[in-house]
């Protein structure tokens, strides 16, 4: 059940995430939402940039430490998170000098960045720490916190600077509240820190984490190039093409994060101490959980964004966000397994280095595309698919190891999932009126998502974790 609990709090997570996006959407004006929307991207950037090599360091590092070990990691973990605090106050300081953005609306993009960088990183110390229920629980409340948080500096002020102080305020108070819940940060003392453990934590996490930093530079490239074209978009379409960018990268990325965190640490025990067959069938379980999963989610977003939209998005920015709403959907689908799934054999070889080249050649591509594409007149729809199609063509470069390796889904899986969404996805073309088509709509997805979970056993897979 605690595991039950952990992938529901990221559904919460990502429910509430989407409700903040709309709900911001909304309250801002057109160009407050733009700049919004991009001080939080590249708020998201710079913690990527300067914690997640922490956060992946410490998942490797502490999942299998006890007792005296595991209070000297953390001390050393949250050693190297002060200094890469210190270095992200200097280098997102430093850049910013280079921006458009207000003076003010940088300074709240930085102050977030730490903040959110220190919590999750507390929270993940929590987490596998085995108070898998507690980080959960307290993952939940973060979310909500923020959800009102932004939406009180919203609707108070109606700018981009109180929408993302009221973010920084959630942030905040969840970060206190974690600090009650598990005092190991409070018990961080600097002379536990040892400088093997740094340069352990350095070793793997910091290759590991400009893979991810990369990874995530390609959507904020694309925004950029996009918005910052020379003909321009206009309020509108900017608003649209940006609200697209950030509601459909979340369900993604906190689904793989929640099946992750649920089942990556037995396909790394399963690596390390047992046999070869053990690992091949823990690692393929797992891809067959986040494909099929991200393939279905997928499906449904194509499915009902239109009728969402209609209900939740303005209605000067609708015909933008659906016009650009599929492509990106199916971009971020991409994009996610490109930095994931690919990743999982290189990753438990701790081939670093191999991430890195891989983020960085989808990188290079996709900009090139995309700046050409605008050159050329093209519409941010054409964009996103384009970049997609290149991202397809890096993910068939960079699947040699998961090939060698032999941990391959079962076919039949794959091809139910492939119809499943083809399905889903087709009754975008069915209206939501009268009612009884909406719910014909919802019945037949859910049939399908059923049929799925059942031929893939994936809630036995869950509890069989526990």
């Amino acid at each position: 059940m605690i595991r039950f609990l952990a992938l529901g709090s990221y559904v919460y997570q990502s429910a509430t995430a989407i409700i903040l996006i709309f709900a911001v959407s909304h309250m801002l004006p057109p160009e407050s939402y733009t700049t919004f929307s991009l001080a939080l991207a590249s708020s998201q950037l710079l913690c990527v940039l300067m914690f997640e090599w922490l956060q992946l360091a410490g998942v490797r590092f502490l999942s299998s430490a006890r007792g005296d070990d595991a209070i000297r990691l953390r001390s050393s973990l949250f050693t190297a998170a002060a200094l890469s605090t210190v270095a992200l106050v200097l280098v997102g300081g430093t850049v910013s000098l280079f921006g458009k953005l207000p003076v003010s609306v940088i300074a709240l993009g930085l102050a977030l960045a730490v903040l959110q960088g220190w919590s999750d990183l507390h929270l993940m110390t929590i987490r596998v720490s085995g108070r898998l229920g507690a980080a959960a629980l307290l993952l939940a409340a973060r979310a909500s916190l923020l959800l009102a948080g932004a939406a009180a500096g919203a609707t108070l002020y109606g700018n981009a600077e109180a929408t993302l102080a009221g973010l920084l305020m959630g942030y905040g108070i969840g970060f206190l509240l974690g600090s009650l819940a598990d005092r190991a940060l409070l018990q961080w003392k600097l002379r536990r820190t040892t400088r093997s453990d740094l340069i352990d934590f350095c070793r793997y996490g910091m290759l590991a984490a400009a893979a991810s930093v990369i990874h995530l530079s390609v959507p904020v490239a694309i925004r950029f190039i996009v918005i910052g074209r020379s003909d321009g978009l206009g309020p509108a379409a900017s608003a649209g093409f940006s609200l697209a960018l950030d509601l459909l990268q979340r369900p993604f990325t906190v689904l793989v994060s929640a099946i992750h965190t649920v089942n990556y640490p037995d396909v790394v025990v399963q690596f390390d101490r047992g046999s070869n067959r053990d690992a091949k069938r823990a690692t393929a379980r797992l891809f067959e959980f986040i494909i099929c999963s991200t393939a279905i989610m997928l499906g449904g977003l194509i499915a009902f964004m239109p009728d969402a939209g209609r209900i939740l998005v303005p209605h000067d920015i609708l015909a933008s966000f659906l016009a650009t709403a599929p492509a990106a959907a199916i971009f971020y689908f991409l994009h996610l397994h490109l930095q994931t799934t690919t990743a999982v054999i290189p990753h438990l070889r701790k081939s670093a280095l191999r991430l890195v080249v891989v983020a960085a050649c989808q990188l290079m591509m996709v900009s090139t595309w995309s700046s050409a594409a605008a050159l050329g007149g093209l519409s941010p729809p054409v964009v996103l698919a384009g970049a997609a199609i290149t991202t397809v063509v890096v993910i068939l470069s960079a699947s040699g190891p998961t090939i060698q390796f032999g941990a391959f889904p079962r076919l039949s899986l794959l091809v139910a999932t492939v119809l499943a969404t083809v399905v889903i996805g087709s009754l975008a073309g069915v209206g939501s009126e009268p009612f009884i088509l909406l719910v014909g709509k919802v019945a037949v997805s859910a049939s399908a998502v059923a049929l799925i979970a059942w031929q893939g056993d994936f809630l036995m897979l869950a509890e069989r974790a526990d």
